[in-house]
């Protein structure tokens, strides 16, 4: 079987990552996938890399480009599945009429229902499957008159790491300042309003009062980063927080981190929560959007009411007291990733969409 791969996103984020991990995990059993993809963009340079044969096309009008690089590759008949993985690529295999030659599937990543309009609906209406990454996004696209019976959720995935070793630890932690004794929280993610880190530097500045050693790792940046800095100064904490911008290799932010915090309000799924419970860290989300799907309450982490944050505090305080129990969340949440959200789970998943599918089709 052979997939075609659509994502025109140029930066690097949580959908890019899953698309590498897609195109890596089908190469791996077997099936060929291929992308079509921006010249110069992080996911075509990176799956280049890794074997994988890459369409570039331009940034410049990059959906009218690559509609008719699709046209073009899906007319050669060669191809079982199209597979768009975002939003612009959907867009692109549409005016490609692809879905008219063969089986068009659709990641959906994002909360937003879709526009009103016949015509955002009908790019939509035209896939063989839709796939959101959770239960909450299924939810949002079926009150957008996308029917039941047309999606599959398949939930994004995450490599399982090795534990890192206690030198690996202290390793990580000296590469940001942090002593072994001072308690280091954590957050990855886009500094945005909604991602909520000015909730993570208010809890901080109580938490020190208790914790005074304690500093707060902003993995990310984004146009939030000055209102941020401001506020960190505005509570006296600009020093205890690290404000670590763009990071390109992640397991030196997880394996420093003491406790994970996910204070995000608004979210199709959230890779970095995933990550760093892979990691064993114990994490505290708010109880919203698809985060009850994820964590088990008290077991695999901790869910607060979204927006009560003398609970987030108190939550965090409870981890830092009790490491030991701490451990047992943690343990708990790496068992519950590689139970249920595993890249290799997320793989077996896409596969049985498009088996179901050729044989449909066929």
């Amino acid at each position: 079987m052979k997939i075609l791969v659509v994502d025109l996103d140029t930066e690097w984020r949580g959908g890019q990552n899953q698309a590498l991990l897609m195109l890596e995990g089908l190469n791996a059993r077997n099936y060929v996938t291929e992308l079509v993809s921006p010249e110069n963009s992080e996911l075509g340079k990176r799956a280049h890399a890794r074997g994988v044969t890459v369409h570039s096309v331009s940034q410049h009008l990059s959906r009218l480009s690559a509609a008719l690089k699709i046209s073009e590759l899906a007319k050669s008949g060669i191809y079982d599945i199209v597979h768009a993985n975002e939003a612009h690529a959907v867009t692109s295999a549409w005016l490609a009429k692809a879905h008219r030659r063969v089986p068009f599937v659709i990641s959906r990543r994002v909360g937003y229902p879709i526009r009103s309009s016949p015509l955002a609906l009908s790019r939509y209406q035209a896939a063989a499957r839709i796939l959101p990454i959770s239960g909450w996004v299924a939810e949002r696209l079926a009150s957008s008159g996308i029917e039941n019976e047309k999606m599959t959720v398949v939930y994004e995935g995450v490599e399982i790491p090795r534990l890192p070793s206690a030198e690996v630890r202290r390793e990580a932690r000296a590469l940001w300042g942090v002593t072994d004794d001072s308690p280091l929280l954590g957050c990855v993610g886009v500094l945005l309003p909604d991602k909520g880190q000015d909730i993570l530097i208010r809890a901080l500045a109580d938490l020190r009062n208790e914790f005074p050693q304690a500093t707060l790792l902003l993995a990310g940046d984004g146009p939030d980063k000055s209102r941020l800095k401001n506020l960190a100064k505005n509570f006296g904490i600009p020093d205890a927080i690290i404000f670590a911008g763009f990071v390109k290799a992640m397991e030196p932010v997880y394996a420093a981190l003491d406790v994970f915090l996910f204070p995000s309000r608004f979210e199709g799924l959230g890779t970095s929560l995933l990550s760093a419970m892979s990691y064993a860290v114990p994490s505290i989300a708010f109880s919203c959007c698809a985060f009850p799907e994820i964590i088990e309450d008290q077991k695999s982490g901790f869910l607060i009411e979204l927006g009560d944050e003398p609970s987030l505090r108190n939550a965090t305080a409870t981890l830092l007291r009790d490491p030991s129990r701490a451990k047992q969340i943690g343990q708990a949440a790496r068992a519950r990733i590689e139970q249920k959200f595993s890249a290799p789970k997320m793989v077996e998943g896409m596969i049985q969409v498009y088996e179901a599918l050729a044989a449909k089709s066929s």
